[in-house]
């Protein structure tokens, strides 16, 4: 078996405007929020379940089911750095990860920094590990008529013991 490993992560909310936006950890005053049984953080979500795929692991809603109570408004960088924990005891390492961010708003240029080192604050790795980039439809599909945002992510990890 490879000491590397990939895994993808893909993640889709509507809009609520009733609720703050949160992408990446980061607060988008101003923009409606993502709905959700958690924060709604698509580019969270998106993260953790790539890196518990990675490892093998059962995906984001196996740890944090949205039918218990417990993870109701969680905040979903708490729930990537719980995932993490777990990969981590599964005996693997983040090497890096890319995130996309799917949708006509908001932008994140003036946000992108913010977003990087909460993600790799919760993955415990330098920011050089962790990119974020945004992308648009064109105006095609849910994210393209302003319904919501998606994102994806891809993460490679290494079995910790071969990073000697």
């Amino acid at each position: 078996m490879s000491d590397l490993r990939v895994g993808i992560g893909i993640d889709a909310h509507a809009f609520d405007f009733d609720l703050p936006l949160v992408l990446g950890g980061v607060a988008f005053p101003g923009e409606p929020g993502l709905a959700g049984h958690s924060d709604g953080d698509v580019l969270a979500h998106a993260l953790t379940d790539a890196v518990l795929g990675a490892a093998g692991l059962d995906d984001i809603g196996a740890l944090f089911p949205s039918d218990d109570d417990r993870w109701k408004g969680a905040d979903s960088i708490d729930l990537l750095e719980r995932a993490y924990a777990v990969v981590r005891e599964a005996g693997f390492g983040l090497v890096n990860a890319d995130c996309v961010l799917v949708g006509q708003r908001p932008r994140i240029a003036d946000h992108r920094a913010a977003i990087r080192a909460r993600l790799a604050d919760a993955l415990d790795v330098d920011i050089g590990l962790v990119s974020v980039r945004a992308t648009t439809t064109d105006r095609l599909g849910f994210v393209g008529r302003e319904e919501g945002l998606a994102a994806q992510a891809v993460a490679l990890v290494r079995r910790i013991d071969a990073e000697t």
